[in-house]
């Protein structure tokens, strides 16, 4: 297995956890499932491939323009859904993805089904600038969870009547959570353009919509360590399996299955890694290693 392999399967995972991300704060800790994130990455991606090849903008900066196009769509989606309750919010979002992927089937500037090909790959979407990428967004989004603004958001996953009682603006918050989760998605698409070098509506069906919002749930919904872990096992999986082509997706959603009925709280059930519990388990690693040759040296010994 070269490191160019590995390092294109990275490269996807850290494309992947983007949008994950954003579906945490949607889904983890505000309570709202999407099926549609599809849709915003579409947008990203179109956006930010127009921007490079048509326009000549730097990437970066074409990345950012895809992210907040998906945004301000999304204030116009939530707009329009928010104030539905329970599975139609879902369906919603659901009509959107696929609505958005026919549009562009047949909007000719954006190159119809046939897509957008001669997408510039070089010095783009490396896997540098993923990593980078990532740790910004992790960062972004602990930030926002830990503020006020994050503990309001969990408040209306929880309850929100209860949320609504106490003054919280819960249709802010949901609205909120919901553009911030586009950005990371319409970001992710702009990064899957450039490493890929074309796309096709075809690629943003609701397929992809739901195997994203499944990394979340396997990864442990209120978890962005769960998002991480989730995404690059998830990501890796079917590629581990290629060798069994006719049977990996089957392996790939048996495992999926497995874990939802053996630990159905998901991977980290809403726990986070830290600096203070990864010295504290590698501490019990190390005093665990040590009894167990000292236990081998007594035994030897006697």
């Amino acid at each position: 297995m070269s490191w160019d392999y590995v390092s294109g399967i990275l490269i996807l995972s850290g494309i992947n956890l983007m949008t994950v991300l954003g579906l945490s704060l949607l889904t983890g800790f505000t309570g709202l499932f999407s099926f549609g994130h599809a849709g915003f990455m579409a947008i990203g991606a179109y956006m930010a491939s127009s921007m490079t090849m048509k326009y000549g903008i730097p990437f970066f900066i074409a990345l950012l323009i895809g992210g907040v196009s998906a945004m301000l769509v999304s204030l116009v989606i939530g707009k329009l859904t928010l104030n539905l309750k329970g599975d139609y919010f879902c369906i919603a979002t659901l009509g959107f993805g696929e609505a958005t992927r026919l549009i562009l089937d047949n909007v000719q500037y954006f190159g119809g089904a046939r897509g957008l090909s001669s997408i510039p790959t070089q010095g783009t979407t490396t896997l540098f600038n993923v990593i980078i990428i990532n740790i910004v967004a992790v960062f972004v989004l602990v930030s926002i969870i830990r503020s006020r603004h994050g503990r309001n958001m969990v408040a209306i996953r929880e309850e929100e009547l209860a949320a609504q009682t106490i003054g919280i603006d819960v249709f802010k918050y949901k609205m909120m959570a919901l553009a911030i989760s586009a950005l990371y998605a319409g970001i992710s698409g702009g990064l899957l353009a450039h490493y890929l070098g074309y796309i096709q509506p075809i690629m943003f069906k609701m397929v992809k919509s739901t195997e994203l919002t499944i990394i979340v749930i396997f990864g442990g919904l209120g978890s962005v360590s769960g998002s991480v872990i989730g995404t690059i096992l998830l990501t890796f999986l079917p590629e581990i399996l290629r060798s069994f082509y006719n049977w990996r997706l089957v392996i790939y959603g048996a495992a999926v299955i497995l874990i939802m009925i053996t630990r159905p709280q998901g991977l980290m059930g809403g726990k986070e890694f830290s600096i203070k519990s990864i010295i504290k388990s590698a501490k019990k690693f190390i005093n665990f290693v040590r009894q167990r040759i000292g236990n081998k040296k007594e035994e030897v010994k006697s």
